[in-house]
């Protein structure tokens, strides 16, 4: 019973992320870029811990990494 749920969600999932899989065996594009510069931001987060101000926060991480 469990391997039958455990293959529904597996199948479920690769169905959900079709168009996405398919899209990086046509185009060999990928979001890694993207993952990348979050990983950098949740670095750069507890460094800048006790700044309230959001405006700052967005700036200091614009100058940092544009």
């Amino acid at each position: 019973m469990k391997v039958h749920r455990f293959l529904n969600i597996a199948v479920n999932s690769i169905k959900y992320h079709l168009e996405t899989i398919l899209n990086f065996f046509n185009n060999r594009s990928t979001n890694a870029n993207a993952e990348s510069f979050n990983s950098k931001i949740k670095l750069f987060r507890p460094n800048q811990r006790g700044v309230r101000d959001t405006q700052f926060f967005l700036f200091r991480l614009e100058k940092l990494f544009a």
